[in-house]
């Protein structure tokens, strides 16, 4: 408990208020926010689906309103647009050979990438890496050549005898089996090694997305992903009859010959990430970026899903934050730090937008980022939240990286706003995964501390009924202004926050 009250008394002392944020705060109002939403959820833009006109018109919407407001592109060309590449599968086919065995796409393994066209690649052996793992206190791939074989790996980490993850040296695991960390760790590294495919065998992970993809496939919609070239590398998720063959009790190179025949029908698009900045008067190399994707799921059976909540909510409420800050930069009390508005798309697909900007393209450095405000769906309330009031927001992920921003939250939220921050889903392991599924989680795998605010689901999520008249636009304001008071004490702080 000292040490606690330590930590808080030194973040709050570093509080600086060179001007009232609360005047500037009153831009954000609930007449705007209404006439803004009703206009960006509105029929007009059919959905937003990535890739579609409408979302082109929404993106449009989103860039001329940067205009209006005189507030600069983020790229030094002046272009409000980041091209995001992406691929669609129309048709896929795959299926893995062993040594006779013959193992069924869906039924045995799935691939984490849409590659185009048809190809057959055929390899004599592979590398058994244990767990995948290398680490300065553990390293599967050591005395092993893995240049352009097939790297096979288990999901996990190692355990010692005392039941004490051998990375860590304690009871809390690394980041090499944290669910969807894990995935990319690994396959980076395979890549970087300079295999010629990756396999990684995890029972759970390959069940899970199995079924997901067989419901998409289903109800017709296609499986879309990044269009850059680590995306192509062959990334395979097997379950435990391929792990049954390929699993080894040690490390090292075997003699098996691996088929793999896919045959695919991809279409490649571009789609657009929107980025603006007000640069920081004294630290203008440090940001904070505020975040929320402008993409929704499109037009079902003649049907417009219009996404008002999600996440027109989000979008809308950063447009707000942003005039609040240029008001306050007219007046000559622009941020310290740079403020960074980001609008993502494709996060229906996946959380493509954001992951294109931080694992290929990030317009600022990512060293240089103090911290992500990620705002996906808060106009709306839980009818499954049956205790407090209504006049609160569910915050996730605001303590994982930073003991400091999780204290700035609540001390930003007692002074001006006074919304009951409920952390119900601030768990990782919480089943619902939300932790895992906005566009924070990209700049959290890159050690970005982030919060992201989020309403929690409703009988309107992903439907049609998704409307701008169901908005609760007093509760869309108050949030709206947490988000801006914390950014503002984010950019205007005698020293960035730090990483716990």
């Amino acid at each position: 408990m000292k040490t606690k009250l330590i930590i808080l008394f030194s973040t709050l002392s570093t509080f600086i208020f060179c001007q009232n944020p609360a005047d500037y705060a009153e831009f954000i109002n609930s007449e705007d926010l209404r006439s803004m939403l009703f206009e960006y959820s509105s029929d007009k833009y059919m959905g937003r689906e990535a890739g579609t006109e409408g979302e082109k018109l929404a993106i449009d919407f989103i860039r001329k309103k940067y205009r209006v407001l005189k507030i600069s592109s983020a790229k030094d060309n002046g272009d409000y647009y980041q091209n995001v590449p992406l691929i669609v599968e129309n048709s896929r086919f795959a299926e893995i050979e062993i040594e006779n065995n013959v193992f069924k796409y869906f039924d045995d393994f799935i691939t984490k990438t849409a590659i185009n066209g048809s190809k057959s690649i055929i390899s004599d052996s592979y590398a058994y890496v244990g767990y995948g793992i290398q680490d300065n206190n553990y390293n599967d791939y050591s005395n092993i050549d893995v240049k352009n074989k097939i790297i096979v790996a288990s999901s996990g980490e190692p355990i010692n005898k005392k039941g004490e993850y051998i990375i860590t040296k304690s009871r809390k695991n690394s980041l090499w089996s944290s669910s969807e960390k894990e995935h990319d760790l690994k396959l980076n590294l395979a890549i970087s090694k300079g295999a010629s495919g990756f396999i990684l065998i995890d029972d759970f992970y390959f069940r899970r997305y199995s079924n997901y993809y067989q419901r998409m496939e289903s109800s017709g919609e296609t499986n879309v992903e990044l269009n850059v070239p680590a995306k192509q590398f062959l990334n395979i998720v097997a379950g435990d009859k391929i792990g049954n063959i390929l699993k080894k009790e040690n490390n090292g190179v075997y003699q098996k010959q691996i088929e793999l025949t896919y045959k695919n029908s991809s279409d490649t698009f571009t789609s657009n990430n929107v980025i603006a900045m007000i640069r920081g008067s004294e630290f203008p190399d440090e940001y904070i970026i505020i975040s929320a994707h402008l993409d929704h799921i499109g037009t079902h059976n003649g049907k417009i899903f219009n996404g008002a909540d999600d996440d027109g909510s989000g979008t809308i409420a950063i447009l707000e934050i942003a005039e609040a800050f240029k008001e306050a930069e007219i007046d000559g009390y622009g941020p310290k730090r740079s403020i960074v508005f980001l609008h993502v798309t494709a996060e229906e697909k996946g959380l493509l937008g954001s992951k294109y900007y931080t694992d290929f393209n990030p317009i600022v450095p990512l060293k240089n980022t103090v911290a992500n405000l990620n705002i996906d769906m808060i106009g709306r309330t839980d009818p499954n939240r049956n205790y407090g009031n209504r006049n609160y927001i569910y915050l996730i992920g605001s303590d994982k990286l930073s003991t400091e921003l999780h204290l700035i939250s609540e001390f930003v939220n007692k002074k001006f706003t006074n919304i009951e921050l409920d952390y119900t889903y601030n768990d990782e392991n919480d089943p619902n995964r939300f932790y895992y599924r906005s566009d924070h989680f990209n700049f959290v795998k890159n050690n970005i501390p982030a919060i992201f605010y989020f309403n929690g689901t409703h009988e309107d999520y992903h439907k049609a009924t998704d409307t701008a008249d169901k908005i609760q636009y007093d509760l869309l304001e108050n949030r709206t202004r947490l988000i801006f008071h914390t950014a503002w004490e984010l950019a205007n702080r005698k020293t960035k926050i730090k990483i716990d």
